[in-house]
């Protein structure tokens, strides 16, 4: 039988007073109980726990861990894991997110090397690294991006990478540092729909994160890239196109498509459970309208089954190119 990870649960209220003091003085939202597809088991696999001992041994800070991801269970079983750089402290307050909210430490120089050790210890075929916010540096830590990511080309040469960045919001083109040092996935999730983004994503600008997808394709049309989106906030079905249409004008090549779950009573509300039939219905109107590669589905997130999506993400650039050659 599945047992159910309430991430509600998985920490005191004190703690979730510390990780989020901008939200204390919210009214708690309601909690609607998870059917029966969104029912996850509970991670203790002795691969989970080797992979988490690769973690604490090299003092890394994973989004699984962070973001409260309901997949960690399965990812860390099949020794995946998604890297968090910059520390675990960020400069935003999104309504969804579940990563602390505060003033962060200096930057670790020493990061990047941990983080491609633990890369080639694990043996990892694929690597998705992302970041806390980091409005507090001049370059949003564009240039520590891309140091881990030559870290890891000279450990793990064998190793593709994905990157999952902020927005760089106002940092006067310093993504170009990171679209230069070349990962082979660029991911930057638009999150939620052009209107819900002042409730949901207060600190960002959709237009500005669609024009940074749109760079990436610019300066280095060989880079994939790659979106995602929460869907049960209140969207509606036409507005979830409309942000299809939007990406596939900046040129994205993968779109993700996954339920929102709320990370603690102080956070955005739960609108609706979306179907997994709905979520079929979203993935065949995204392959219609030119993705390369689609997931859709209620426990989706930006780097569930990555490596596998690559692959298949690569065979789809491949077969596109037979046919228009």
């Amino acid at each position: 039988m599945a047992t159910v990870i309430d991430t509600l649960k998985a920490r005191g209220s004190e703690d979730r007073a510390a990780r989020h003091p901008e939200k204390q003085n919210r009214p708690d939202t309601p909690v609607l109980r998870k059917p029966d597809w969104l029912r996850v088991r509970a991670p203790g696999s002795g691969q989970y726990n080797e992979t988490k001992g690769i973690v604490r041994e090299h003092k890394l800070t994973t989004v699984c861990e962070e973001a409260a991801c309901p997949n960690i269970g399965e990812c860390w079983s099949q020794k995946h894991a998604t890297m968090m750089i910059m520390g675990e402290i960020c400069t935003r307050a999104c309504a969804f997110c579940n990563v602390t909210t505060g003033l962060p430490t200096q930057l670790d120089p020493d990061e990047p090397r941990r983080v491609a050790e633990a890369v080639a210890k694990m043996g990892l075929k694929h690597v998705v690294i992302t970041s806390v916010d980091r409005d507090d540096l001049l370059d949003g830590g564009a240039r520590h991006f891309a140091e881990v990511v030559t870290a890891i080309r000279a450990a793990a040469p064998g190793t593709t990478i994905e990157i999952l960045t902020p927005d760089f919001l106002r940092k006067d083109r310093a993504e170009n540092v990171v679209i230069d040092s070349k990962p082979d996935v660029f991911n930057h999730n638009l999150e939620t729909v052009p209107r819900l983004y002042l409730k949901i994503r207060p600190g960002a600008r959709y237009y500005n994160s669609l024009r940074l997808l749109e760079r990436v394709k610019e300066r280095d049309p060989s880079q994939f890239t790659k979106s995602g989106l929460m869907v049960g906030l209140g969207e509606t079905k036409e507005e979830v196109m409309q942000v299809m249409d939007d990406m596939r004008s900046a040129g994205v090549d993968f779109i993700t498509i996954g339920q929102y779950l709320q990370p603690t009573r102080k956070h955005a509300a739960i609108d609706r459970f979306v179907t997994p039939e709905e979520f079929k219905a979203y993935e065949a109107i995204a392959r219609a309208k030119g993705f390369l590669m689609v997931s859709s589905s209620p426990l989706t997130r930006s780097s569930h089954h990555a490596g596998e999506d690559f692959a298949k993400l690569q065979a789809a650039r491949r077969a596109l190119d037979a046919r228009t050659a």
